[in-house]
């Protein structure tokens, strides 16, 4: 099949570390021009030399999501380097954890700003150039976090939520440009050194889910998304599971998430309070991974496919099931 890639101007938020990070390599192997953003220069310069020495061109923006100048800087930047913005990836983004009223009322306030108003503000700015191109894909790295609740990182599920329910309706928004693509990625767990930077006022040592995946399979799925623009993808099998299971009991799989967290908290390691990379950037594990164990393994994600497939099955069969009963209730 024909490289769509190569020659592509794709911007990448947050492509200091972990996702991003692994997602302007991937491209840049495949002769994409990648853009890179996020408030870590340094950072950025470095991976822009990594990604000149796989044969291709970087640009380097320093950029903060949360200002919405900046953020249309970075586009005004894209588009004048190449003449065009091909793809735009929204993919900064920031975690804090603890209880909701120990938190300070500043953190929820920054990862609203980040997470939910930073992806706002990226299509607010690449938006024009994609019409007056009449074309362009935009990318949302918005993860499972959209579906499933996080308890004990309340912003981060309500950043997540409202993301969601914001670019559903940008694509109804969108319906009259049949070359402008909007694709969101609910991908599962990913070993990053995200959870290293966040910021934590649990007291204890912060860990990622049991199950993780290497950051790879986000990077995978914007390529796929590139070649192959659909609305919405699920990187990883778990995520897809993760899914069905809260639609199918939303309550009991609240609950239950509630239950892990506390138990996980109760014996974790006593650890200070901090701010994380909330409020500025952090010079430490600027890397693709964060080298937690174990990862997915093939035979679990056999497993877990094949659970998706039994929870959409159960799904199917409750449908069924309450259709037949509303007719006997008539």
């Amino acid at each position: 099949m024909e490289n769509q890639i190569a020659g592509k101007v794709i911007v990448i938020t947050g492509a200091s570390s972990g996702a991003g990070r692994t997602i302007a390599l991937h491209l840049a192997q495949d002769g994409a021009f990648p853009v890179l953003a996020s408030r870590n220069e340094a950072a950025l310069e470095e991976l822009a030399t990594e990604c000149r020495d796989l044969g291709t061109k970087a640009l380097v923006v320093p950029t903060d999501v949360t200002d919405h100048s900046s953020v249309r800087h970075l586009a005004r930047a894209a588009f004048e380097w190449k003449g065009r913005i091909d793809v735009w990836v929204n993919n900064a983004g920031v975690l804090a954890a603890g209880a909701f009223e120990k938190m300070p009322w500043e953190n929820h306030q920054r990862v609203i700003a980040t997470n939910l108003l930073g992806y706002m503000s990226g299509a607010h700015a690449v938006l024009p150039y994609f019409k007056y191109q009449q074309r362009g894909i935009l990318i949302n790295n918005i993860s499972i976090g959209g579906f499933l609740p996080v308890p004990f990182g309340g912003a981060y599920s309500a950043s997540k939520f409202a993301l969601r329910g914001f670019f559903e309706a940008l694509k109804g928004e969108l319906t009259s440009w049949p070359h402008i693509h909007v694709v969101d990625l609910f991908s599962a767990f990913l070993d990053t050194p995200g959870i290293h930077h966040a910021s934590n006022y649990t007291g204890k040592v912060l860990k990622p889910a049991p199950l993780v995946y290497d950051p790879l399979i986000m990077a995978q799925a914007v390529k796929a998304s590139i070649l192959h623009p659909k609305s919405t993808r699920y990187p990883g099998a778990a995520s897809l599971l993760f899914k069905l299971s809260h639609a199918i009991a939303p309550e009991l799989t609240t609950k239950l998430s509630g239950l892990l967290m506390k138990m996980y908290l109760k014996r974790a390691k006593k650890a200070s309070s901090t701010d994380g990379n909330l409020f500025n950037t952090v010079n430490f594990a600027m890397c693709t991974n964060g080298n937690t164990k174990p990862h997915i393994k093939p035979g679990i994600r056999r497993l877990l496919k094949a659970g998706a497939l039994l929870a959409g099955a159960g799904i199917a069969v409750y449908l069924i099931a309450g259709k037949k009963t509303s007719r006997h209730v008539r």
